[in-house]
């Protein structure tokens, strides 16, 4: 690892102009290319104290061996430079994007003498014209084959071209009329590419002349008793109709955009595009990206620019949605004004139908981030080296086939509960998730919920192995039948027998895990290891997971384990920890809305839940129906005289309560009806 300071750049060497810079390793090689407005203060930033450095940037600067720079001189053309720089080097820091999976394009090849509509991918030829990219080749070819009917240009290969041209006769599309067949010339090469530039002006969104003109002439030739004709027009009206349909209409004619939105977790980034020319959606494409360098969503953004248009091969549209602007943001819109030759909107769409539509691409965007998690935890060699890197990195003496994990959620000290998530074999295994309520006392202590829980699992394992197969008693106190403490997933009480009479299959708290994790640093590690240790439990491995740097904690040590960014073993510890905290919170919420806490109306004689409910959504809030009369509150359905007078009497003989829950939604409202802080 080197030390920064020995290639630190003497003080008053680095220019204030725009430029780009290069940290080169001990081998010469460029891992990390940047641009600044000003050299001097961003490379002045990389050489300060390690310790006040992200962890990815600290990395880098030590993994590093050299520096240099280029001055240039404007923002836009370090831009430019740092793409063409990040291409040409590829550097291991650098956020780099790759496809999420191959996209096809519908390509007329205008640059031959009888143009051919086909599906194409991969890199634009010159002389063609892309439309697209689709999320499927069947689509492109379910569009085309309605359109063939009105633009009957060619879509055989070359080879069936010049074959057809030989024997002097065309193929079945010749035949059925899905072909003008220019290859026996039945149609001259400039007709053949005027329909050829027609049908691609009726893919570019301009459509509304070609079914005016079709209608027209449908009307002639009814006029002229030519049914037939008209009949054979109509179906052709019906075919393009049917085509425009395939692309629904989602802004106004003759929008022109391109969306894009981000979705990000600590370790990935997905970025989402949809390509809207004439006010119709006709592409859609999405990049995912380890974020190997310390990144915003700007960053992210203008990088995904970069690699959108960088390479010339996408036509720059009139306006640019994002969901945040690159910092700066004008010279990026300038890049992708000389891009394109004319002024371009790069903006944040702030209300109609633009923010609606960028709203789909951002779930758009979470959801093949999810996606592509799935399908990395879904593979089972990947699976198989993620166990592996984890038996290495805690040293273990085998791979933990079967992981536990344990997080606590409350809600500002109240409603503190945990839960248990289990994966085996790298999956996780719903039906074995335990919920528990923590209610030896309140706050937010999660240290203290985090040792009790661990003891309270543990100890039931002890109990079963010493009574070999039957369920242990609860300790005195420990559980009310009414309320148990430990939920299963589907939130019934656990049985209370060896076997499970849902699945009949053992109870898995007579199984201990191999590898124990807790969401949480070095005090919930520390913790968990208590409790064992109380136990007599030797035999089951701990390590927690901190969020913020996904740093792994060991008992007893004072530094982290730090996996590799790109390591499956984290991947697999993150989906565990994150998996266990969807499950407490979902829990937590669940437990909230059901106990329904409205301050005073909880204890007002006659006013059930259900009426609570009806009048705290009447009336919005606590602070509206204290000021209500008893003629307003008996206008809410199913409250009566009597329980109206009830309610204002108590609430004008008490003090206001400091909040309410909706239990509709599970918001934390205070006296006024607004959302508290913290509410998740």
């Amino acid at each position: 690892m080197a030390d920064p300071s020995t290639y630190r750049p003497a003080p008053g060497a680095i220019p204030l102009s725009p430029g780009v810079y290069r940290f080169r390793d001990a081998h010469g090689r460029v891992i990390y290319v940047g641009k600044a407005k000003s050299l001097r203060p961003r490379l002045s930033s990389y050489f300060q104290d390690l310790a006040n450095l992200h962890p990815r940037t600290a990395t880098m600067v030590t993994t590093a061996a050299s520096v240099e720079w280029t001055v240039v001189g404007t923002e836009v053309e370090a831009l430019q430079l740092e793409y063409s720089w990040i291409k040409e080097f590829d550097p291991r820091f650098n956020v780099k994007y790759r496809d999420d999976k191959s996209y096809p394009e519908l390509a007329v090849t205008l640059n031959e003498e009888f143009p051919r509509v086909q599906v194409m991918r991969g890199a634009h030829r010159k002389g063609v014209r892309y439309f697209g990219p689709y999320g499927h080749a069947w689509a492109i070819r379910e569009t085309v084959d309605l359109l063939l009917r009105v633009f009957p240009v060619r879509t055989c290969s070359n080879g069936v071209f010049r074959r057809a041209q030989q024997v002097g006769r065309p193929c079945l599309l010749g035949y059925i009329g899905k072909c003008a067949a220019p290859c026996v010339g039945r149609i001259s090469a400039e007709d053949h590419r005027e329909l050829a530039e027609e049908f691609c002006d009726f893919m570019a969104g301009r459509t509304g002349n070609h079914l005016r003109r079709l209608e027209l002439q449908m009307q002639e030739a009814a006029a002229e008793l030519e049914y037939e004709r008209a009949g054979r027009l109509r179906d052709d009206i019906e075919a393009l109709k049917r085509a425009m349909e395939k692309n629904a209409v989602v802004l106004a004619d003759g929008t022109d955009a391109d969306l894009l939105a981000v979705a990000e977790d600590e370790l990935e980034a997905a970025v989402q595009i949809f390509h809207v020319r004439g006010g119709r959606v006709r592409g859609q494409r999405g990049w995912v990206t380890d974020k190997v360098e310390d990144v915003d969503t700007a960053a992210l953004v203008e990088h995904a620019l970069q690699q959108l248009y960088g390479g010339g091969s996408e036509a720059v549209p009139r306006e640019v949605l994002v969901p945040a602007l690159p910092e700066p943001a004008d010279p990026v819109r300038e890049w992708l004004s000389t891009l394109r030759g004319s002024q371009v909107d790069l903006r944040i769409p702030q209300r109609g139908d633009k923010k609606d539509l960028m709203a789909t691409v951002g779930r758009n965007a979470q959801q093949a981030l999810a996606l592509h998690k799935t399908k990395r935890a879904s593979d089972l060699t990947t699976r198989s080296r993620a166990l592996q890197e984890i038996a290495d990195a805690l040293e273990l003496d085998s791979v933990p086939l079967r992981i536990e994990c344990f997080d606590i959620s409350h809600l500002q000290g109240q409603d503190v509960v945990a839960s248990m998530v289990v994966f085996e074999d790298g999956l996780a295994r719903k039906s074995e998730y335990r919920r528990f309520q923590i209610r030896s006392f309140e706050g937010q202590d999660d240290v203290r919920s985090m040792h009790e829980v661990v003891g309270r699992r543990f100890r039931r394992y002890l109990q079963e192995r010493e009574r070999t197969g039957e369920w242990a008693v609860p300790e005195a106190g420990e559980d009310e039948p009414t309320q148990p403490d430990e939920l299963t997933a589907a939130g019934q009480p656990v049985p209370s027998g060896p076997i499970d009479p849902e699945t009949g299959r053992p109870r898995r708290f007579a199984y201990p895990p191999q590898l124990l994790v807790v969401d949480g640093g070095q005090p919930q590690v520390a913790a968990a290891a208590r409790a064992l240790a109380e136990l007599g439990i030797d035999d089951v491995a701990l390590c927690g997971l901190a969020k913020r740097l996904e740093e792994v904690w060991l008992p007893g040590q004072d530094d982290p384990v730090v996996l590799p960014r790109s390591s499956e073993g984290l991947y697999l510890l993150q989906r565990v920890r994150d998996e266990a905290h969807r499950f407490a919170i979902g829990y937590q919420r669940n437990k909230r809305g059901k106990r329904f806490t409205s301050g005073e109306l909880d204890t007002v004689p006659g006013l059930g839940e259900t009426r609570r409910k009806a009048l705290l959504k009447h009336f919005g809030s606590l602070k509206k129906l204290r000021a209500a009369t008893v003629e307003e509150i008996c206008a809410v359905p199913g409250i009566g005289r009597r329980t109206a007078e009830t309610v204002v009497a108590a609430l004008s003989s008490r003090p206001p309560a400091p909040f309410a829950v909706n239990t509709a939604t599970g918001e934390i409202m205070d006296d006024t009806g607004e959302q508290r802080p913290g509410t998740p």
